[in-house]
């Protein structure tokens, strides 16, 4: 029979997707009925559908999320001072292809790293590259990268993410090499790509952070001057589960 060679050449051309529909016409009598153009149409829609299921599992895996999350799982119901009409258009993605940017604030518990990853999670549906990495995380892993000559390679990497999340932002002040760095990445993706900060501070108080007036001003200019700014309040999401178990 020729559906052997068939299945060899597929699976040589790593047409897995239209390995398995094939193999699934195969064992059905449902297809039958169907013409050829409608079977090698179902062949290539799986194909389709399964390259695309890989890439977004790519763009997952790439982003390194904290918390498994998406939008879907937002809690409304929890008086946190939500806009729940504000996050289904957010959800969108246009903010991305917009190149502007998102801050969340308020106390611990209360989700603001949900939130961020679901913002996360629906850019990488979206098609969008992502990268999430706490600050304090962020500026050791720039700091080693200079020592080790991959300094330039990740700012690249950095700038050409779609969207940054930088979570646990304002936990401690900025040295001055941290704020020149951070000052470097906003410069990098003002205007062309999103960035996502997430921290208790709020943000009348991020100028506290840099002690340098002249980089404050300019950090928090292309930082804060075209963002949505999420502020959330209320009683730990953390202590609620605890309540409830």
């Amino acid at each position: 029979m020729l559906t052997e060679p068939t299945i060899e050449k597929l699976k040589t051309l790593k047409l897995y997707g239209m390995l398995t529909a094939l193999e699934l016409q195969m064992s059905s009598s449902d297809y039958k009925e169907f013409t050829f153009e409608e079977r090698l149409g179902l062949l290539v829609d799986r194909e389709i559908t399964d390259r695309e299921n890989r890439r977004l599992q790519c763009r997952l895996k790439q982003a390194k999320l904290r918390q498994q999350a998406c939008m879907e799982d937002i809690d409304y119901r929890h008086p946190r001072g939500i806009d729940k009409s504000l996050f289904l258009s957010l959800s969108t993605c246009q903010w991305i292809k917009d190149h502007l940017n998102i801050l969340i604030t308020g106390p611990t518990g209360v989700g603001k790293s949900f939130i961020a990853c679901a913002f996360g999670h629906r850019a990488c549906m979206e098609g969008f590259k992502v990268l999430y990495v706490r600050a304090p995380r962020l500026f050791h892993e720039l700091n080693v990268a200079k020592g080790d000559g991959r300094y330039s390679k990740l700012m690249n990497q950095i700038a050409k993410t779609h969207l940054i999340i930088i979570d646990d932002w304002g936990l401690t002040a900025l040295s001055h090499q941290e704020q020149r760095d951070l000052l470097e990445i906003l410069e990098d993706r003002h205007g062309i790509h999103s960035t996502i900060i997430a921290g208790q501070l709020p943000i009348e108080h991020w100028h506290q952070l840099i002690d340098n007036p002249t980089i404050a001003d300019a950090t928090l200019d292309r930082l804060v001057c075209n963002a949505y700014k999420i502020s959330l309040q209320g009683e730990s999401m953390r202590k609620k589960k605890f309540k409830l178990t």
